[in-house]
């Protein structure tokens, strides 16, 4: 079965990660994958909304670390770049569907889309620091303009995971809604954009994306340290401990 679902139903296309046995961990062929969905939709007048979930229990739990680990000097992270330029520069309203974990990038991404709902008891973390690496996806941009400089310090340079409240607190999500009722919530929204005037609902989009030649800036500036970061001695070896089970040697974090 595919990793990534995508499907199209009252004008509303839904793109659900599907890796559930890796707590929907996101591989470079998904990235694609989610990429070229959200490419189709762009380029097909029927879709009118987009949304983006996780099947089962978790949103993502962001980059499957043994790709990076694994990974060659030299290598590209082109698909990735894909998503995000896909997501980015996506036309349609962007609605999110929140549970479980959202990790790295399964928190940044959110940043991009244009409603985004959560159940209470989901975890978002923004570990890149952990792992020696650097912010990704603008975050480093978008963060401090809706949480403030002094939270977006504290979420990325501490790199600890926080609470559903505090998202919504700091300007992640538009509403924490029951898991129950998540759903069917998100649905309904859903249903509510693809019914208004398709001129007015992309133009009040496109009229508030008015830092996006900033914000891809920032995504290049961003991807061009990560990549110098994921070959520092700092990174492999926590990417060895990560997948070793075993603690860091902090000594390596020169």
């Amino acid at each position: 079965m595919s990793q990534v679902l995508s499907t199209i139903n009252n004008h509303v296309m839904t793109i659900s990660i599907n890796r559930v046995e890796k707590k929907n961990a996101l591989t470079l062929a998904m990235y694609q994958d989610m990429a070229d969905a959200l490419v189709h939709a762009n380029d097909n007048e029927s879709v009118k909304v987009v949304l983006i979930k996780g099947e089962g229990e978790a949103f993502t739990a962001g980059n499957d670390i043994e790709y990076f680990a694994q990974r060659r000097d030299g290598d590209t992270i082109a698909e990735i770049n894909a998503f995000m330029q896909a997501l980015a520069t996506c036309t349609c309203p962007v609605v999110a569907e929140v549970r479980g974990v959202a990790v790295g990038i399964g928190t940044t991404l959110l940043l991009h889309c244009d409603l985004v709902y959560s159940a209470p008891n989901t975890r978002f973390c923004l570990p890149f620091i952990n792992l020696g690496l650097v912010p990704e996806y603008a975050s480093s941009y978008i963060l401090p303009r809706i949480a403030g400089r002094r939270k977006a310090s504290e979420w990325l340079m501490l790199g600890e995971a926080f609470g559903a409240d505090e998202a919504l607190q700091f300007g992640i999500l538009t509403d924490i809604v029951p898991a129950d009722k998540l759903t069917d919530t998100v649905q309904a929204v859903c249903n509510k954009l693809a019914a208004k005037p398709v001129f007015a609902l992309q133009h009040t989009k496109q009229l508030m994306s008015n830092e996006h030649d900033a914000i891809e800036k920032q995504i290049s500036a961003e991807l061009d340290v990560f990549l110098e970061a994921l070959a520092s001695d700092a990174a492999k070896e926590a990417f060895d401990a990560f997948l070793n089970k075993r603690p860091v040697n902090t000594k390596k974090f020169k």
